[in-house]
């Protein structure tokens, strides 16, 4: 069962990932305690476009480094041009280094 602030929670982790770095879906959502949510972190993300308060979702990809959520953006590559305007290189819809680049909210004690 998922927390009944779990929205609100992955906004907060997601605002917490530094500029340029990533992290996962299933990070998020196993930080949360529900590792078998990653589904509904891409969901609660795709939600977060009405937020007033900027939520970089562009930073959170697929467990293998994947750009999964680029059609929840204005646009085809606009999710690519955030992460490449932060330094990030991306080829072929995949974060290049992604595991050097990756950003764990559970080993940095950013759990809510």
């Amino acid at each position: 069962m998922l927390p009944t602030n779990f929205v609100d929670d992955v906004l907060k982790i997601t605002r917490k990932i530094p500029k340029g770095r990533v992290t996962s879906y299933g990070a998020i959502a196993k930080s949360l305690g529900v590792a078998k949510s990653s589904r509904m972190v891409g969901w609660a993300l795709k939600k977060s476009g009405m937020e007033i308060e900027f939520v970089p979702a562009h930073r959170v990809l697929n467990r293998n480094g994947l750009l999964s959520g680029k059609n929840a953006f204005s646009s085809e590559t606009r999710m690519q041009e955030l992460l490449e305007e932060e330094g990030i290189e991306v080829q072929n819809d995949k974060v290049v280094r992604f595991s050097e680049l990756f950003w764990d909210p559970i080993s940095l004690g950013e759990i809510r």
